[in-house]
């Protein structure tokens, strides 16, 4: 918040479009739009803007009397569901000689476009408006470049003593060129930082960091595992004959479920012609293991769910928490995509666990239908994305 002699500076500053006086005291739609038009921020100041209620358009005070009530009223703005996302906002009263003052201070939200009751405000010089096309197009951009992906945030609740530290060093070993690693002096936050699994600024490790190196993983992501399931028939309500939560950091995880794709698919002899046979698996493994790997670099990790493998008799269903993300869509699936979780992806690659970024999909149907198989049939909702892969057609 600012001070005394800053705000007595913004009183008279007629020029700027970060600031809105009022007299009005009880103007919760105008209070609101101001609101909004500051967390939209258009003009991309990064800077706060400032709601100065007991002051004249000309910036003379108006003798008001600021109650508790008004600063309730001020802060239960941003918490009444009107203005969305949440702007964030700090509220505070001055005492001046000429009368008081209530200052609502509004940081620039890093996920524009703002709405209040479904409209985009915006400051036009020292005028609000509601955004046009291509207004709206210019702020929604801009969510895109400053938003940071899930697994980039830091994971407050961490310290960099819940990272497996000889683990990132193999690692760092595989993702940073070798003269590199040579020539760092850099203590080992910088050194995970550089790899975007470590924030300096709140000094802890990024979910990236606790997925890929955490000591226990699941103590800060509950849902950060894979429930496994095979079952006799083909139903979900039957014994299973084997089940499994697979879970620790991404390496271990991983490594296990290659070890889970091996055991399932069995291979048996088939006649080729009439004087040759050939072993041939009933699933092809490479197909499983992208349509795995896809659903473990892609799947929302701010669910509590876990990625649902099950292995029924005659087919095979791998369920991921969150549905499509940023340009994929169920039409331009699975030529279009965007990626929910940059660092793990990046990371997975690294590690080898990935080739090439975009074709996992395509290569497991092809693998497919050169096994006999048929294609995957992929289901989508704004929760989950399910794919089931059927048994090869004998």
């Amino acid at each position: 918040m600012l001070s005394e002699d800053q705000l007595k500076v913004l009183l008279t500053d007629m020029e700027a479009d970060t600031i809105e006086r009022t007299t009005a005291v009880s103007d919760t739609d105008k209070f609101s739009q101001a609101i909004c038009a500051f967390a939209n921020d258009l003009p991309n100041h990064r800077n706060p803007g400032y709601l100065l209620i007991g002051v004249t358009d000309k910036g003379v005070l108006s003798g008001l009397t600021v109650t508790d009530e008004l600063l309730k009223n001020l802060g239960g703005i941003r918490s009444q569901g009107n203005v969305l996302p949440q702007p964030y906002m700090t509220v505070a009263r001055f005492a001046l000689s000429g009368g008081d003052v209530a200052v609502v201070e509004v940081h620039p939200c890093d996920l524009p476009p703002v709405r209040y009751k479904g409209r985009v405000y915006i400051r036009v010089g020292p005028r609000k408006g509601i955004a046009n096309e291509q207004e709206e197009r210019v702020l929604t951009e801009r969510r895109v470049a400053l938003a940071r992906s899930f697994d980039a945030r830091p994971c407050s609740e961490a310290t960099i003593e819940d990272i497996a530290l000889g683990q990132f060093d193999a690692y760092r070993r595989e993702a940073v060129d070798p003269e590199t690693i040579a020539a760092n002096n850099r203590n080992i936050e910088l050194q995970l930082a550089s790899l975007r699994l470590y924030d300096p600024k709140p000094a802890c490790p990024t979910y990236g960091g606790i997925l890929l190196f955490g000591k226990n993983p699941r103590f800060f992501l509950p849902g950060a595992y894979v429930q496994y399931l095979k079952l006799p028939g083909t139903d979900l309500t039957e014994q299973p004959d084997d089940q499994s939560e697979i879970s620790g950091d991404l390496h271990t995880l991983l490594r296990e479920l290659e070890g889970r794709i091996k055991l399932l698919i069995q291979t048996t002899m088939r006649k080729v012609t009439a004087f040759e046979e050939k072993l041939q698996p009933d699933y092809p493994e490479w197909a499983l293991r992208e349509l795995l790997m896809n659903a473990v670099m892609h799947r929302n990790y701010d669910s509590n769910s876990p990625i649902r493998f099950y292995a029924f008799i005659d087919h095979l269903e791998i369920q991921s928490p969150g549905g499509l993300y940023g340009e994929a869509t169920p039409e331009n699936f699975p030529t279009r995509n965007s990626y929910r979780n940059p660092v793990i992806a990046e990371a997975m690659k690294s590690l080898g666990f990935v080739n090439r970024f975009g074709y996992g999909v395509q290569r497991a149907q092809a693998l497919l239908v050169q096994n006999g198989n048929p294609p995957a049939q992929f289901e989508f909702d704004e929760h989950s994305v399910l794919v089931k892969i059927f048994r090869r057609l004998t």
